[in-house]
């Protein structure tokens, strides 16, 4: 994953005349799959160019069954565009700050709409093939057949060209730290990208971490101790390793393709029964078939997708050891967890900790390294100055 770094030019923080620039960072988790939209620009050519030939043939010979086919070629060259258009959104707003954390839900998006697309048109062939169940019509088996074969070859070298391969991406580290003393009183600490500031009875604020993990990683740690008359940064680079998912967008276009794969292998197994069998009710009931088959893939991508777009369907189980990962650190508590994708494949962490002493920021990031999913990782410490601090039951 190619992620793009800002052009903004750092600023030097609050007067003391160093730059910024070392905790300023791109929140680019987009998934740039160019070979993904290469390859469905072409299927979109394909499908367009095989659509206005079946669309003029069958208005000059006069055949109902490749104008029907033309125009069912038109609804999947719809869908190839929603894909390239959440492609190309996503690339030109990638270091948009309107975005918080990028435009990694775009390709997420495009993958829910294209899914809704697929199933009003599953819908359609349920309706359309119901009324054929109900009123038969006269099939042109040769005609026919011979339309389904050309869509079928279209839909196999589709396929073949939005075939979702599978690819681990492991990022680099870098190791070093950078710390500066100001000898200055502050009542308030204010973070350029971040700001906390908060207030506990029994709590002490006492630190706030954040880190950035890409396929090029960069964990940033910043440890601001803050004594009455001493504010020091901690700045440490960790390692760690990303993980590339499935792209929804592009498989959603593949799921088109497919559907429209098997409504042509059901339409030609239907017609040759028909043909050499008289069977002819067995086309609609193909059709009915294939319609429940589609609604199926089509819901299956919305589950997937539309928990992503909505910050649900939270990791239980990664949630539950990522809080046993850091409770497991002697007097140290978890008061407040947050994990939700900020894209289809990466993490983000937000983690409020309360100990009597608690260790460093730059601590709890190295020990959270061990968990690829997560991208994006801020920490937040408190100390809490009563004689016991206990967990609230839920």
């Amino acid at each position: 994953m190619k992620i793009t770094p800002s052009t903004e030019t750092a600023q030097p923080s609050n007067g003391f005349g160093h730059s910024i620039a070392q905790w300023q960072h791109p929140h680019g988790f987009s998934k740039q799959n160019a070979d993904g939209e290469k390859n469905t620009r072409y299927v979109l050519y394909l499908t367009v160019i095989t659509m206005v030939a079946e669309i003029v043939a069958g208005t000059i010979y006069g055949s109902m069954a490749l104008l029907a086919d033309g125009w069912h070629m038109g609804t999947h060259a719809a869908a190839f565009m929603i894909t390239l258009f959440a492609y190309s959104y996503a690339r030109k707003h990638a270091n948009d700050p309107a975005f918080a954390f990028g435009t990694g839900k775009v390709s997420v998006l495009g993958g829910y709409t294209s899914a809704i697309a697929l199933g009003l048109v599953a819908l359609i062939m349920l309706i359309e093939s119901g009324m054929r169940l109900i009123n038969p019509e006269n099939i042109h088996f040769n005609e026919a057949i011979f339309v389904a074969l050309i869509g079928l070859s279209v839909n196999v070298l589709s396929m073949f060209l939005l075939k979702d391969h599978h690819s681990h991406d492991h990022g680099h580290s870098h190791g070093n730290s950078h710390g500066h003393s100001l000898h200055q009183v502050h009542d308030k600490h204010e973070h350029t990208a971040h700001k906390d500031n908060h207030c506990c009875d029994g709590l002490e604020h006492h630190a706030a971490d954040h880190d950035h993990d890409h396929d090029h990683d960069h964990d940033h740690d910043h440890d601001h101790d803050h004594d009455h008359d001493n504010h020091s940064h901690n700045h440490a680079h960790g390692h760690s390793h990303g993980h590339s998912g499935h792209d929804h967008n592009l498989r959603a276009a593949y799921f088109h393709v497919l559907a429209d794969a098997l409504t042509s292998v059901l339409a030609i197994a239907a017609l040759l029964f028909g043909k050499y069998m008289g069977l002819t009710w067995l086309d609609p009931i193909m059709g009915i078939v294939g319609a429940i088959i589609i609604s199926r893939w089509s819901w299956g991508l919305i589950q997937q997708t539309s928990p992503i777009l909505l910050d649900g369907g939270v990791n239980v189980a990664l949630q539950r050891k990522v809080r046993e990962t850091i409770e497991a650190v002697p007097d140290h508590q978890v008061a407040d967890l947050h994990i939700w994708r900020v894209s289809a494949d990466h993490h983000a962490i937000m983690a409020s900790i309360v100990s009597h002493s608690p260790k460093e920021a730059s601590y709890f990031n190295q020990l959270l390294s061990q968990f690829p999913e997560l991208s994006h990782i801020t920490i937040e410490l408190h100390t809490c100055r009563q004689g016991e601090c206990v967990a609230k039951e839920a």
